[in-house]
């Protein structure tokens, strides 16, 4: 600086305008205000750097808290809909089981109404075959005819599984309709 002073000292005596003590001083201030900028702008990279990186950390801690955050919303609505789905797959089941139930009903009147007796008639009239030949049995005097007797009955159990058959009724209803 003493340099500057004696360089200024040296233009004041040339008798430029500038050349007075109060540019000097001016010309010093700016000087010092330039250095303080250069400093400040040393000291902004130096902890720019740390304030940078801890923006980055609390943009982590941020990014982590929202992705926990949308996973439970996610949770929640997967749970929601496995929860309507189990409600919708129950619902549709027992109207299943309702068609199903109607349609074997509506099957077994229509066969009722063509003569086609049921699986509970036939048990009955097997029961009422069994009944029937134990009392004929009983009555019957014992001869060697009774042995064909006892075989009967299980061919008589085979018959009524044919008479079953719908084709078997279903022959002579189209013979009166011809």
């Amino acid at each position: 600086m003493v340099k500057k002073i004696q360089k200024s000292s040296t233009a004041a005596k040339a008798g430029t305008p500038f050349n007075s003590p109060l540019s000097g001083a001016i010309k010093d201030s700016a000087q010092q205000i330039w250095l303080a900028g250069l400093g400040a702008f040393s000291k902004a990279q130096a902890e720019g750097g740390k304030a940078f990186e801890s923006l980055v950390k609390e943009g982590l801690s941020i990014q982590r808290k929202t992705q926990a955050v949308a996973e439970e919303r996610i949770s929640e609505a997967s749970n929601r809909m496995s929860s309507m789905a189990t409600d919708i797959s129950a619902k549709a089941a027992g109207q299943w089981d309702k068609l199903e139930n109607l349609f074997e009903d509506r099957v077994a009147k229509a066969l009722n109404k063509l003569g086609v007796p049921s699986a509970r008639d036939i048990e009955t009239l097997m029961e009422r075959i069994d009944t029937l030949n134990q009392h004929v049995q009983r009555l019957s005097p014992k001869t060697p005819a009774a042995p064909k007797a006892a075989a009967k009955p299980t061919a008589r159990k085979a018959a009524p599984a044919k008479v079953a058959k719908p084709a078997a009724r279903k022959t002579p209803s189209r013979a009166k309709a011809a």
